[in-house]
């Protein structure tokens, strides 16, 4: 029997796409399909349903776990910053709910091949779709030191930033860095004995940097989440966003701040040069959390904030 990733906040997703009979929904990191089932389920099969990702492999696992709305469904391997053209080249002119849900999935995680994890030695990847050019591997053999320093600092908040990226430049004269526990090797001896004695494991930013950087993801999601506002039906569509670091989150709540009418430009300018509109109510004051339950049995789920908008004006 296969074992599905267990999608997070579901009654809260539920919640506030609100999904009915009849409504276009479209599920921007299908993964194995988890809440695109429930969306599914809540509609009795009734709504339609687009999957989209860019892992090869979550498309499969979410054809097999979606199979008995396979009529209400559509599956896409691609990336949702393209989510305009998606929708475009199936017919779609709007949407009634639009999620994302930026993690990880448990099958990246877990799959030692794929490179994402510093909790097993394996080849450095980290691609979310197989077919992309640049690995991590290529990044940390390639970069120049002030490059690494950028992405472990900006994607990573990487404290010990130029010290990692000294230590992994040094270390490749030596031969290419090809493994992740290499990189683990690398990050540990970097980082002071005191800065790693408590606290996450000490390779944990550098990671999330370099998957950051390999997958494009935080303008994934700039240009994704811009698309799919456009694409909410006047009056009724909602956009989700769950993120899972601070990175994201500050990014859906400035493009939401800035959709919803309030200008993000910094003071002293004599203009908005924002792009500022009115078109977006924001649903969510704060995030929105796991409930304690949930975290209790899925500790996944413990970093997952939950930001959620409604389309309100047609002019975008």
């Amino acid at each position: 029997m296969t074992v599905y990733h267990q999608p997070v906040m579901v009654k809260e997703v539920l919640h506030f796409l609100s999904p009915k009979e009849g409504g276009l929904y479209i599920d921007c990191t299908l993964g194995d399909g988890g809440h695109s089932e429930a969306i599914l389920r809540a509609t009795a099969g009734r709504a339609r349903l687009v999957g989209i990702d860019r892992d090869p492999e979550a498309i499969e696992a979410a054809a097999e776990r979606l199979d008995p709305f396979t009529d209400s469904i559509r599956l896409v391997h691609g990336v949702f910053s393209r989510i305009v053209d998606i929708l475009s080249d199936l017919g779609c002119r709007s949407a009634d709910g639009i999620l994302f849900d930026l993690g990880m999935s448990s099958r990246h995680v877990d799959k030692e091949s794929r490179g994402f994890s510093y909790n097993k030695d394996a080849p450095l990847d980290m691609r979310m779709d197989p077919a992309s050019k640049m690995t991590a591997s290529d990044l940390v053999n390639q970069a120049d030191v002030d490059t690494l320093t950028r992405i472990l600092w900006e994607y990573g908040e990487e404290r010990w930033a130029r010290r990692i990226a000294g230590s992994i430049v040094t270390a490749r004269r030596d031969g290419p860095i090809r493994t992740t526990g290499q990189l683990v090797d690398i990050v540990r001896a970097a980082i002071p004995r005191s800065a790693r004695s408590d606290g996450p494991h000490p390779a944990k930013r550098t990671f999330q940097a370099l998957r950051i950087a390999v997958n494009g993801e935080l303008d994934e999601l700039k240009k994704g989440l811009e698309g799919a506002c456009s694409m909410l039906s006047v009056g009724e569509g909602k956009v989700v966003v769950i993120s899972y670091h601070s990175l994201e989150d500050r990014i859906t709540k400035q493009i939401f701040r800035r959709l919803s009418g309030h200008c993000t430009c910094h003071g002293g300018l004599p203009a908005c040069i924002c792009g500022a509109k009115r078109v977006l109510e924001v649903l969510t004051k704060r995030p929105v959390t796991p409930r304690e339950e949930e975290v209790r049995e899925n500790p996944r789920a413990r970093s997952a904030k939950m930001r959620a908008a409604r389309r309100t004006a047609a002019q975008f």
